[in-house]
């Protein structure tokens, strides 16, 4: 496939949501066989084109054509039926579901009698599973699974739609670099086959890696084009942007105090199976230090960071905090002790949907403005507002609704919201999760500046771009073990990868690493 046949295209597309102009005019082409993808910072208008594109959405002015005819796109049922596919960015999964169910909803296949051939769904679902190398099984409950997980199911979904367009938003953010390398696959396998590939990440480099052909979006406008073999990452950033990227933190002051956080031997085990998932592990955290957590997916992680914040059950061990032993403490107390998490997955267990962005903030520290048995209103209005303007959440106000925000700024919401509750150790689990490069720089630039005020920083990450750029020590975790520890100013990515089990090319390739 050459890539030079238009299948879908956007004319002059308009979206207009009040007084906010989240597309200005967009003119856009998707061609068959090949990946085109996107680029631009969180709320430049990508996400709402992909939901105009598969019939989420409809356009305030302007028109798609798909095969060289104009059609109009009246909701996802219409754009499956026509072809188009799309996997979001926000996990669009039922939980109480099992992955078989998930992927074959709003479009479950039929006996000649009529009812649900569960037998068929079972066999293509084991089938897309096996394609996507992910050992997990048909009947397995959604809810069950790890988010990178949860992830592989919704691109299952997309897949079982048979799609001749396939939209894919932020398909990697949860996934581990050996899973991200079977996708590219798989898309490489699609392209070969006449599908067209839109594809958004803010993984600029393996975006960069799967291109055909990439566009950047800024403030609702498409600003820039280029084709594979004219791509680079500094033309990326300085396009999305408006700068070369500036996030590199390793120069930053070490001046650490007390320890804040210790871990002593804590072992962590799954309820459902008994498998051990933190073992035997210690750890300390200083005030105004910054330590990065970093492994594969499986190695412990989110088990760790939820083990101290009081979110699940500890076998063994010690967590002290300061001064005080944690045991027994639950999430409210230790949050009042001053420890804040904020969780990997934002929509499930970050938010809370039906409320405004201002009373998202306020959620965790509503109790600090409580006077005389009442919420004191303008104390809490006056917090928020400092918060959107420290954390710099794009928003028109503190009443828009949080389902208003792109990606990136709902996860500065559920930081701002920890950051209410003055918390001297805050853990973050996959922080910059569906974060742009520049949003990013903003996160970590806040992150050690509330270091710098004496606030203990633990954070996880599967972005080893991140643990060396953005961290006074980088911690490597392996099956629920503290195997390395780094300073990022002296070591190397490979050193970094190898020691948490995975492979970097120059090792697959037979090099010495």
């Amino acid at each position: 496939m050459t890539g030079d046949e238009v299948v879908l295209r956007a004319v002059g597309v308009t979206k207009v949501y009040g007084v906010t102009h989240a597309l200005r005019g967009v003119d856009f082409e998707v061609r068959r066989g090949a990946v085109t993808v996107l680029f631009g910072e969180n709320g430049a208008g990508k996400s709402t084109l992909m939901k105009i594109l598969s019939g989420v959405e409809q356009p305030t002015s302007g028109e798609l054509v798909l095969d060289g005819e104009q059609v109009v796109l009246a909701s996802t049922d219409d754009a499956v039926r026509r072809g188009i596919a799309i996997i979001h960015q926000e996990l669009n999964l039922c939980p109480n579901l099992s992955v078989r169910d998930n992927v074959f909803l709003g479009r479950e296949l039929r006996t000649r009698f009529g009812s649900i051939d569960y037998a068929a769904q079972r066999k293509i679902t084991q089938t897309l599973l096996d394609r996507l190398e992910e050992p997990i099984t048909p009947g397995t409950l959604v809810q069950d699974l790890r988010v990178g997980q949860q992830q592989i199911v919704e691109i299952a979904r997309a897949l079982a739609a048979d799609a001749r367009v396939l939209i894919m938003d932020e398909p990697t953010s949860a996934l581990s670099a050996g899973e991200i390398e079977v996708l590219f696959k798989v898309i490489r396998e699609l392209c070969a086959q006449g599908v067209a590939i839109v594809y958004i990440s803010h993984h600029l480099e393996e975006a960069i890696e799967i291109a055909d052909h990439a566009v950047v979006f800024r403030d609702g406008s498409l600003v820039a084009k280029r084709d594979a073999h004219e791509l680079d990452l500094a033309w990326v950033v300085r396009t999305m942007v408006g700068r070369d990227a500036d996030y590199d933190f390793s120069d930053e002051p070490r001046e650490h105090g007390d320890v804040a956080l210790s871990v002593e031997n804590l072992t962590v085990a799954e309820p459902a199976t008994g498998r051990v998932v933190v073992d035997d592990l210690s750890l300390e955290v200083r005030a105004g230090e910054v330590v990065c957590l970093y492994g594969l997916m499986g190695a412990g992680r989110t088990e760790l960071l939820e083990a101290i914040a009081g979110r699940s059950t500890v076998a063994s061990g010690r967590t002290v905090l300061g001064d005080a032993d944690l045991a027994g403490k639950s999430v409210a107390e230790r949050i009042g002790l001053g420890l804040g998490l904020v969780p990997e997955d934002r929509q499930r267990d970050g938010l809370v949907p039906m409320l405004g962005v201002g009373a998202n903030l306020s959620l965790a520290s509503l109790l600090t403005t409580v006077r005389r048995g009442f919420i004191a209103r303008r104390d809490e209005r006056t917090g928020i507002d400092r918060q959107i303007v420290d954390v710099r959440v794009k928003t028109a106000n503190a009443q828009a609704p949080i389902s208003s925000l792109s990606g990136g700024n709902q996860q500065k919401v559920v930081i701002g919201k920890m950051l209410m509750t003055r918390p001297s150790v805050l853990l973050l689990d996959e922080p910059t999760r569906g974060i742009d490069v520049g949003a990013k720089g903003e996160i970590f630039a806040l992150l050690y500046r509330k270091a710098r005020e004496g606030m203990a920083v633990l954070y996880a990450t599967s972005e080893v771009g991140e643990a060396l750029t953005a961290s006074h020590r980088v911690v490597v975790l392996n099956r629920g073990r503290v195997v390395r520890e780094f300073d990022p100013r002296t070591c190397t990515r490979d050193e970094v990868m190898a020691a948490s089990g995975e492979q970097t090319p120059e090792h697959q390739n037979g090099a010495a690493l």
